[in-house]
């Protein structure tokens, strides 16, 4: 199966087994809400594995609090930093380097949950390692399966695994589907699903107003604290368009089964409409922690931590339609999710590129919609979406968006 069925019976934590979780991406703001919620219930989760990128202090001191079994680092020089700490320090712990390292530490026996919390196209190959071995899922990297989310649905079916979203939006969709519901399941009466999403930090600014945006601004989430990447996807509601080809990925839905709508209080994550025109909603305080602890625990309930939700307090829920002038990433994404086969992987790549570039200074803010339209027609999308297409477009897209970045920014400046 791919989502599992809601009425299965509790797993192995309800039987008293203590559970083993690997982490992919552990030094992120996912992967420390995580280690939180894991912390709270030591009697039924083990941290078996931790993983970063480059931030080797940040994994070191996990590592000194967590004991795990395996620590793991995409970059290998950081690996090696990382294990003569360990060394020296005695901890007892087997560091391994690069996306082999993260793919064994996804496909451990041991592990029973693997959270998949790594940014970026990086996480593929790992979380689908982990996917093959027929493990619980928690999927919060969303680029794997916009590339080749029905290569993750079929592995799925094949190996048993359970692939449960911990996107606070796609984890409500799953908490608001019929308690027996499997992927496509057209009995279930489902109208549509309606993502919502803050509206970021440019949600009331004019279009002209966006030329000389800085990353800084960029990254001042009103709502949620995140990484650098995501949240430049959040400004430009990229995020959203992703998230649009998450759910079809997901939930097997057409493109226009998926609204958006910006809900400035981010109290409701996402709901579903059946036939009958009854809507579900799911509420909570935006802390991610909530699906988080729901993912892990699930068919069952665990604390998570976060406060009690006081609507009152809130006294209103406000509800927007995002303005396409202002986020065309919306667009150039619910396009690839119409044109389907590799189209979502050039666009995912396209914009991993523009969004590093505009970090690093190369581009402007409003120069990063143009990278992934460029792209998008310029690399001429396959049907054939198997992965070696995908991986194979995936470098296509990114050498079409850095030639394209280094002759714009020497035409423009950067602007």
């Amino acid at each position: 199966m791919s989502l599992p069925r809601q009425h299965q019976a509790p797993g192995a934590a309800a039987t008293g087994a203590v559970r083993g979780v690997s982490l992919l991406g552990s030094t992120g703001s996912i992967g420390e809400s995580a280690l939180d919620v894991l912390a709270r219930h030591p009697q039924r989760y083990r941290v078996l594995a931790l993983s970063g990128n480059t931030r080797v202090d940040a994994l070191f001191e996990q590592c000194r609090r967590y004991r795990p079994a395996y620590a793991a680092m995409y970059d290998a020089a950081s690996a090696a930093r990382l294990a003569e700490r360990v060394r020296a320090t005695g901890l007892g712990i087997e560091v391994l380097s690069g996306p082999e390292g993260l793919a064994h530490i996804a496909s451990l026996p041991q592990a029973d949950i693997v959270l998949a919390g790594m940014v970026g196209a990086v996480g593929l190959l790992p979380t689908l390692a982990a996917v093959r071995a027929g493990k619980r899922v928690l999927f919060a990297n969303k680029e794997p399966l916009v590339m080749s989310g029905h290569i993750f649905m079929r592995e799925a079916r094949a190996s048993g695994a359970e692939l449960l979203p911990i996107d606070s939006e796609h984890n409500a969709i799953f908490q608001c589907l019929p308690h027996d519901y499997r992927s496509g399941d057209a009995a279930a009466g489902v109208r549509k699903v309606v993502l919502t999403c803050s509206g970021g930090p440019f949600r009331n600014a004019r279009p002209e107003e966006l030329t000389d945006v800085t990353p800084a601004q960029a990254c001042e989430h009103p709502r949620w604290r995140m990484g650098r990447k995501i949240s430049v996807d959040s400004a430009t509601l990229m995020n959203k368009g992703l998230e649009l080809i998450e759910a079809c990925r997901l939930f097997d839905l057409r493109p226009d089964q998926v609204e958006i709508v910006i809900h400035p209080q981010s109290v409701i994550h996402s709901m579903v409409e059946y036939a009958d025109g009854s809507v579900l909603a799911q509420l909570s305080n935006p802390d991610m922690r909530t699906p988080i602890a729901h993912a892990l625990a699930w068919p069952e309930r665990i604390d998570a931590g976060v406060a009690s939700l006081d609507l009152v307090e809130i006294g209103r829920l406000d509800f927007e339609r995002p303005d396409d002038r202002r986020f065309p990433c919306l667009r150039l994404a619910r396009a690839a999710a119409e044109a389907g086969g590799t189209a979502p992987a050039i666009l995912n790549a396209a914009n991993e590129a523009a969004v590093a570039a505009f970090l690093a200074g190369e581009i402007g803010f409003t120069a990063i919609p143009p990278v992934i339209e460029h792209c998008m027609a310029t690399v001429a999308a396959r049907a054939d979406a198997e992965l070696a297409a995908v991986l194979a477009d995936d470098g296509r897209a990114r050498d079409c968006a850095r030639d394209y970045i280094l002759r714009h920014a020497a035409r423009t400046g950067g602007r």
